[in-house]
């Protein structure tokens, strides 16, 4: 399996910009498909966006389309996450996970999680 870490999450007022960072370690890092999730309290864990093993496939929930944009530096085994016009709405824990299935979008489909980051966005 693969190690992941989030870095990046914090607090920032609605309409800002954050932008996350998911750096990997053990496995090789190109191999996997990368997604983003967010958990609220509350709710459950939801599927934000995934990138393809050599960047060339996205996908993004339609809640974060046109705002957020993922991408991977293979040569730095890590995988970001550009949020830009946030919403209150977005206020969860945001984690990054490791797949071997493109395209997936439920967490059962991703066997490594990182630790998750807090994104607090006030109104």
């Amino acid at each position: 399996q693969v190690q992941l870490v989030e870095s990046g999450g914090g607090l920032v007022q609605a309409g800002g910009s954050l932008r996350l960072s998911c750096a990997a370690s053990g496995r090789t890092f190109s191999s996997y498909v990368m997604g983003w999730f967010r958990q609220a309290p509350g709710k459950e864990r939801e599927f934000v966006a995934s990138i393809g093993w050599s960047a060339g496939f996205t996908y993004y929930a339609d809640s974060v389309k046109a705002r957020f944009a993922v991408s991977r530096d293979n040569a730095k085994n890590t995988m970001y996450l550009q949020m830009n016009s946030l919403k209150p709405e977005g206020t969860a824990v945001y984690y990054c996970a490791a797949s071997e299935m493109q395209g997936a979008v439920v967490p059962a489909l991703y066997e490594s999680w990182g630790q998750g980051t807090q994104i607090t966005v006030s109104s």
